[in-house]
Parts: C-alpha cells; sequence; structure tokens
C-alpha cells in the first residue's frame, strides 16, 4: 500500500523499516486481542462439549451445538490472523482503525450468525455480514474503483439476503416455526408450492454468497479489496452457503430431485471456476476463479447429501486459500517470463506417468472408502468417492509432472505423499462428521440415478478437455471464457495514473 494511499507522504529510509505494527492505535490492538482471546475461548468450549455433548440455548433465540462451536474454532483463527497481519498491512494509513474495527464487526457477525436460532436473527445477521465485507471491499473512501466493487457486492448481498428472507419466510408460513430448529423438526411435513419455494431460495442465497456460476461477479470484482479482506472472504465469507445448506439440510433433502439440481449447480460452478481460472492472467484473479471452483465442489457434496463432507472442505479449503492470499504478493513476478517458458496445458504424459497417476488415484479412493463406508453401496456415496479419486488423479497427474525432480523421485513420491493426506482427509471427514452428528441431518445419501451417472460422465469429459486445452483450439471459446472472467469494467484500474495514486 503506497504513503500516498494512507495520507502520509514517503520519507527515505536507510535499513530495515521500523516495526510500525507496534504503533498501531489502541483500537486495532485492543481488537486483536479480544478477537484471539475469542479464539482462545472457542477451543476451550470445544473441550467443554467433546465432555458434555449435548446443546447449549437459549430457547428461540440461540442454539449452540457442534456445528457452531466448530465454525467458532475456524472463524476466530482466521479472523486473529487477519488481524494480526492487518496491522502491519494496514500501518500507517488514516484507514487503520476504520477497517480492523469492520473486520472484528464481521467476525462478530458470523459467530452470531452460526449460534443463532430464530429465524429473523439469522436473517439479520447474514444482512449484516454481507454489508461489513461490502464495506471492507471499499475500505478506501476515495477509490472510484473499489466504491464501484463494493456497490457490485452489495447489490448482490442484498439480493441474497431478500432471497433467504423470502425463503425463510416461507417456512415460518408453512411450518409455523419461528426457529431453525423448529423447522427441522417440522421438516417431515414440508412439500408443495410453499416447500419448494423455501428449498430454491435458500440455494439461491447459498449460491450467491459463496460465489457460484452465474453470481461470481462480485467475487472477481473485488480485487480492489485489501489483501487481508480478500484473505477473509476466500477464507470465510464464501463458506457462508455451505454453513446456510447445513443448517437448513433438512429442508434441502426432502426431494432427490431438488439435491440432484444442487449437485448439478455445484459440478457446474466446480468446472467452470477452473476452466475460468486457466484464461486469468494475474494471480488474485487465479485464487478467485479456483474459490468459484472450490465452492462448487462444496455445494455439489452437499448435493449429494454429506454435509459433514461440505463442512470439511470449506475448513480445509479456508486454511489454503487464506494462506494462499496473505502470500499473494510473493507469488508476483517482477521479470518477465523466460523465453524457455512452454505452455503445459495439454501436455502428453508417458505411460509410467499416467500408470503411477491411476494407481494413485484408484488406491486412494479405495482408502477413503475403507475409512469411511462411502462408495461400499449403490448411493451417491458412491458419487462421493468418485469425486475423490478424481481429485487425488487431478493432483498427482500435476505432481507427476513436476519436471524440476527426478524421474524416479516423482513417480515414488507421489504415492507416498497422497495416501497418507488422504488418510488424514478421512479422518478429519469422520471426526467432523461425528463432532456435527448433533444436527437434525448430517448425511442423507440418496439413491443413484441415471441422471447422476450423465453428470459425472459430463464432468469428467469437461474436465478432459480442459486439461488437454480443447478450449484454446477455438478462438471464439477462449475469448467466450476469458470475458466470463472478467470484474466488472468500472472496478479495474486501467491508467498509470490511477496506478500510482492508489
Amino acid at each position: 500500500m503506497d504513503r500516498t494511499m494512507s495520507g502520509h507522504s514517503s520519507t527515505t529510509t536507510v535499513g530495515s523499516l521500523p516495526d510500525t505494527a507496534s504503533e498501531s492505535p489502541f483500537v486495532p490492538v485492543a481488537l486483536t486481542w479480544l478477537v484471539w482471546s475469542l479464539f482462545a475461548a472457542s477451543i476451550a468450549t470445544v473441550a467443554i462439549r467433546v465432555r458434555t455433548g449435548g446443546t447449549w440455548e437459549i430457547p428461540g433465540i440461540v442454539a449452540i451445538d457442534g456445528l457452531t462451536v466448530l465454525m467458532w474454532v475456524v472463524v476466530t483463527f482466521f479472523s486473529g490472523i487477519v488481524h494480526s497481519y492487518s496491522r502491519r498491512y494496514m500501518a500507517g494509513s488514516t484507514h487503520e482503525t476504520k477497517f480492523v474495527a469492520t473486520v472484528f464487526g464481521f467476525t462478530a457477525a458470523v459467530i452470531g450468525l452460526v449460534a443463532a436460532d430464530h429465524l429473523a436473527l439469522f436473517a439479520l445477521l447474514w444482512l449484516a455480514m454481507g454489508l461489513l465485507m461490502a464495506n471492507l471491499i471499499g475500505t478506501v473512501s476515495g477509490w472510484g474503483q473499489a466504491q464501484v466493487a463494493a456497490a457490485v457486492a452489495r447489490r448482490y448481498f442484498l439480493a441474497s439476503s431478500a432471497l433467504l428472507a423470502i425463503g425463510l419466510s416461507a417456512l415460518w408460513w408453512t411450518t409455523g416455526a419461528t426457529t431453525v430448529s423448529g423447522v427441522a423438526a417440522a421438516a417431515n411435513g414440508l412439500g408443495g408450492p410453499l416447500w419448494l419455494v423455501a428449498a430454491a431460495a435458500l440455494v439461491l442465497a447459498a449460491m450467491i454468497q459463496s460465489a457460484l456460476v452465474p453470481f461470481h461477479g462480485w467475487l472477481l470484482s473485488s480485487m480492489t479489496a485489501p489483501t487481508p479482506a480478500s484473505a477473509l472472504m476466500h477464507a470465510g465469507f464464501v463458506n457462508a452457503g455451505g454453513i446456510l445448506l447445513t443448517r437448513f439440510a433438512p429442508v434441502i433433502t426432502v426431494d432427490p430431485t431438488l439435491m440432484l439440481a444442487v449437485v448439478v449447480v455445484g459440478a457446474t460452478s466446480a468446472l467452470l471456476g477452473k476452466v475460468l481460472k486457466t484464461v486469468q492472467t494475474d494471480i488474485k484473479g487465479r485464487l478467485g476463479c479456483s474459490t468459484v471452483g472450490q465452492m462448487g465442489f462444496m455445494i455439489m457434496q452437499a448435493g449429494l447429501g454429506f454435509f459433514g463432507a461440505a463442512i470439511t472442505h470449506l475448513v480445509l479449503h479456508g486454511f489454503y486459500k487464506a494462506y494462499q492470499f496473505l502470500r499473494s504478493g510473493e507469488q508476483v513476478e517482477h521479470t518477465s517470463p523466460g523465453d524457455g517458458a512452454t505452455h503445459t496445458t495439454g501436455r502428453v504424459a508417458n505411460v509410467a506417468g499416467v500408470t503411477v497417476t491411476l494407481l494413485t488415484g484408484l488406491a486412494g479412493g479405495a482408502l477413503f472408502a475403507a475409512l469411511t463406508g462411502k462408495g461400499t453401496r449403490v448411493d451417491t456415496g458412491l458419487l462421493l468417492t468418485f469425486f475423490v479419486v478424481f481429485t487425488t488423479l487431478h493432483a498427482a497427474h500435476n505432481a507427476v509432472q513436476h519436471t524440476s525432480l527426478s524421474t524416479l523421485t516423482r513417480y515414488g513420491a507421489v504415492p507416498l505423499v497422497f495416501f497418507p493426506a488422504i488418510g488424514v482427509y478421512a479422518v478429519v471427514y469422520e471426526g467432523v462428521s461425528e463432532f456435527l452428528s448433533g444436527l437434525a441431518v448430517v448425511t442423507a445419501p440418496t439413491e443413484l440415478t441415471l441422471l447422476h451417472g450423465i453428470v459425472a460422465a459430463v464432468f469428467v469429459g469437461i474436465y478432459v478437455a480442459i486439461e488437454t486445452g480443447v478450449h484454446e483450439h477455438s478462438t471464439r471459446l477462449y475469448v467466450t471464457l476469458l470475458n466470463a472472467g472478467q470484474p466488472s469494467p468500472d472496478t479495474v484500474l486501467t491508467t498509470t495514473e490511477d496506478y500510482n495514486e492508489y
């Protein structure tokens, strides 16, 4: 961040810069200590709940269950990292106190959201969460592009809140319940037009908040946000869609057709997120498209009926994406690519590489099935295991292609790395699912249908086409994808003067 942006003139320094974080105003320092204290308290809460179990509640207002305390740990940890990082990142900025206070307000809104039981309180905190994130995107009040990005995000978030309000109102009207737990208890009697309105509204609200295609525009337009705000957005905010579907799983799982529709929208976003990433030229843009794809996988897991897998995914993705954004500055190349640079899309691997990749993927899927029991019956658990195999194949394929390592090292290391990783994932998934066992619905697999098979086949076909670079052979398609991955034009800096000023 330039000193011009922060309201200070630059000065010549000799040697290392001073530790400006130690000179932060009182409010950022106090809030940073407070959020880390909340993290410590959330860890203690987890320990207590493991020993006592059950749900703690203020009847009709809040209900603290396994999902609540798990999200408290995750949210306060990410927020603590962002608070600490922000004190250095925003050091000397006139916006520092406002920014850190907004981050803390956002954290408080999420802490309340995952504990809220009353429908009106849930909706109010959902709205507050969106408005506070929009404010973080537009932190710099004098920066026109940032204000446009904030306005774009705000419109999306208001639409999401409106859809949530419609869904919750329909549920209240049809069940008479004013709480999330009350709706869950009455879910067996749901059906008909009002249920369809409620379920569709909830799914659409989740899609918008998680930036699924075609609602990904707000996320790709938000790159004006300060880096710590981007980390909080990609590691935490977009996860709200998974939390919403998990909270209202009894409503979503009423009809297998709706569940299949959720699988389709998740798979579509997973694929398009990947293909849009391949045409991005900047690091944050690639990370943004990666988030679109990963949130698609998360929603798809919910559609398959494995809400524990969706929560596990959002937690692990949150850790990964927070790390990626907070270190994004280190990844920027200050030199042009060398003349020897080659494009790896469509590279044909040798027989040994293909064999190692296939065996690793299949063995990884078998290990996941053995540890979790998923994929051992003919239901959507088989599809979940299929996507584990597919993901492992993709990761192993990328690892095999690392030409900086010797052939023997690559082929030998891939199974040694991936088998323990899959084992850890399976154990974490089982642990999270057990922790969520107090929820009304954690696992609700449905019968496999021909349509599930078609979705899987189309997914594989399009993915292979992406990997082989088919989309790059059509100028029209490539340009269409490039345009689809662009942010709102008014959020983009286009002149040198703009870059120099901000």
